[in-house]
């Protein structure tokens, strides 16, 4: 079971990713958006995962991602966009695979990647 992070702006894409992750075991805060996020790990809570969207109003997927490991550097992230190819590029995030998922997927797509980048 991992604590993960879960950044969406989208309310009932938020609340679906929420049950999912919860179903698969893993104990989850939901923010609905990028700067709700933030605060949550600036008042000192510590995750294994950040899992967020890129597009999002306010702080971005990829200024969260960034503040979130100056916070937390042991923190994996996982992206979830329909951008994410153009969206991480030039960003110094590092991008594979197994850490961006592109909309739409299949929720066994992402707890099986969320297992995946855990497990490295």
């Amino acid at each position: 079971m991992a604590k993960i992070l879960l950044a969406e702006d989208d309310e009932a894409m938020l609340n679906f990713l929420e049950i999912a992750l919860r179903r698969a075991g893993h104990d989850v805060l939901p923010a609905l958006d990028g700067i709700e996020a933030l605060e949550a790990m600036e008042e000192g809570e510590e995750f294994d995962l950040l899992l967020t969207d890129i597009v999002m109003p306010g702080i971005d997927g990829i200024e969260l991602a960034q503040k979130a490991l100056e916070i937390q550097p042991d923190l994996k992230v996982m992206f979830i966009t329909g951008f994410a190819a153009l969206a991480v590029s030039g960003s110094g995030i590092e991008a594979d695979e197994t850490k961006i998922l592109s909309k739409p997927f299949h929720l066994s797509d992402l707890v099986n990647r969320i297992e995946e980048l855990l497990a490295a």
